[in-house]
């Protein structure tokens, strides 16, 4: 665990990571950028052979971003300016880096792309109440498991109704919704040790490949498929099905 003084980014050119915070879990997938705001304290875990690259910003450029930890998707330019900035020329000592005015502009490029990048639904709020708590751990643990919340809630000794207030109050999103996206988390970890995408969708409890194609596609905006060979552009929108 670690806090900066400076808020970052991590860029994930290849494999997956994960951002974790009192706030919860960044899932950052390939060609994804997470921001962590300055103070905040965190640890990072990478799941494959993952290749991270880290960015500081100066407050003047760290107020144009959100005050909370987020993901971005990585445009064609900010990916080279990422590229750029953590690349030989800054890391190796007999190598000539940029200038502290070329930086500069660098880094206020990669802030205007960002700014127009819209955030990605990869963030995974973490549970308060122990109630909740209590189901979280039971679904990392296992997240194959397609027990209904009443179900859990017999478990914990909590209604449905308690536990889906608790849900929307805390965590601003339905338990559905948030058992997705924490499905979706396992499932990038198995893609990235090399699981396909059968084995993986009924590993994270779906019923058949296709359903998993379309919550992966939903939330990552590219198919598991293209993701796990690397073709990782999305052909649309977050939130479309594909059907490939």
């Amino acid at each position: 665990m670690q806090s900066h003084a400076r808020g970052h980014l991590v860029y994930a050119a290849g494999g997956v990571l994960a951002v974790h915070t009192e706030r919860g879990t960044s899932i950052v997938p390939a060609n994804r950028v997470a921001w962590t705001p300055a103070g905040f304290t965190h640890y990072h875990r990478a799941h494959g052979d993952t290749d991270m690259r880290i960015v500081f910003l100066p407050p003047s450029l760290a107020r144009l971003v959100p005050d909370h930890p987020a993901v971005f998707l990585a445009s064609g330019l900010a990916r080279e300016v990422l590229l750029a900035l953590t690349g030989p020329r800054n890391y190796d000592d007999a190598a000539p880096g940029y200038s502290r005015s070329a930086r500069s502009r660098l880094l206020r490029v990669l802030v205007d792309e960002l700014r127009e990048a819209h955030e990605q639904p990869l963030h995974l709020p973490e549970p308060r109440d122990d109630r909740l708590r209590a189901i979280a751990r039971m679904l990392h643990e296992s997240p194959g498991d397609n027990s209904s919340l009443a179900e859990l809630g017999t478990t914990i000794g909590a209604s449905t109704r308690t536990l889906s207030r608790l849900f929307r109050d805390e965590l601003g999103m339905t338990f559905y919704e948030w058992r997705t996206q924490l499905r979706v988390y396992h499932a990038l970890v198995l893609l990235a040790d090399g699981h396909d995408t059968t084995q993986t969708a009924y590993a994270c409890g779906w019923a058949n490949p296709s359903g998993f194609i379309a919550a992966f596609t939903g939330i990552i905006g590219t198919t598991p498929g293209r993701y796990r060979t690397g073709r990782q552009t999305p052909a649309r929108a977050p939130g479309l099905p594909s059907h490939e």
